[in-house]
């Protein structure tokens, strides 16, 4: 029989395929490299020792749309790691986060149509999310300023204050809204990150994107104000099956 903690192991096989790839058409440095493998090493080890928690033998096919799309997250991270040393493809890493971005919708729709909707599949969908915006923050961020890091940290500090704050760590309601930012904020960090039009251009999308992640953020954290009475739940407050 199949081992659940085996099964991801070829998404770590493909991005290291895919690495030596995008290596060979553009360099990675020795840290694009690193960060590439260590993004394979633990967001697969975290998917294997899920499967294992909840006794799935073998991914379902929105999941492995969504191991697809985090092979491509681990490109895009080894290129932005690269890009704070060397010279790197532009439109490269515009590529590969915009099919990352595109296969986002596509996860979501193959579960409602094969009915294999998961709570571990909306996690990691939504962590797959959360990273890919951090990765492209951090580029965008060497052009725009710092601030711009915001938008990819933004869930981390929520997931931070909810380890101390017990009462955020509670399931939040479903609200489609938070797929909506999510899939917002990605777009605009992509048109940011490709250069088109002016730095404006690029700074309007990214101020736009951090108020709307901002108001959502902030709805959740009301709700949770108001709710604290209520039990602790999902690891960083964040209902299983939704992102803010």
């Amino acid at each position: 029989m199949q081992k659940a903690h085996l099964t991801p192991l070829w998404s770590v096989g493909a991005g290291v395929i895919g690495l030596v790839a995008v290596d060979a058409s553009d360099a990675l440095s020795a840290a694009g490299w690193g960060a590439g493998l260590l993004y394979l090493i633990v967001s697969n080890t975290l998917l294997a020792r899920g499967l294992r928690t909840r006794g799935v033998m073998r991914l379902g096919a929105a999941n492995i749309v969504t191991a697809s799309r985090s092979t491509l997250v681990a490109l895009v991270t080894a290129i932005v790691a690269t890009s704070f040393t060397d010279a790197i493809s532009v439109p490269l890493l515009v590529v590969l986060a915009s099919v990352a971005l595109v296969l986002d919708a596509v996860d979501g729709w193959v579960a409602r149509r094969t009915g294999t909707s998961s709570e571990l599949g909306a996690r990691f969908d939504m962590e797959v999310d959360a990273f890919l915006l951090l990765a492209l923050s951090a580029f965008v961020a060497s052009e725009l300023g710092w601030w711009v890091l915001t938008i990819g940290l933004l869930r981390y500090a929520f997931v931070a204050v909810g380890r101390v704050v017990p009462w955020m760590r509670a399931p939040l309601p479903p609200r489609y809204w938070r797929k909506v930012v999510t899939a917002v904020a990605g777009i605009a960090l992509v048109i940011a990150a490709s250069g088109i039009g002016s730095p404006w251009v690029g700074l309007g999308v990214t101020a736009f994107a951090l108020c709307l992640l901002s108001e959502s953020f902030g709805r959740d954290v009301v709700w949770l104000v108001r709710h604290r009475g209520g039990a602790a739940g999902a690891p960083g407050g964040l209902a299983p099956d939704t992102a803010s």
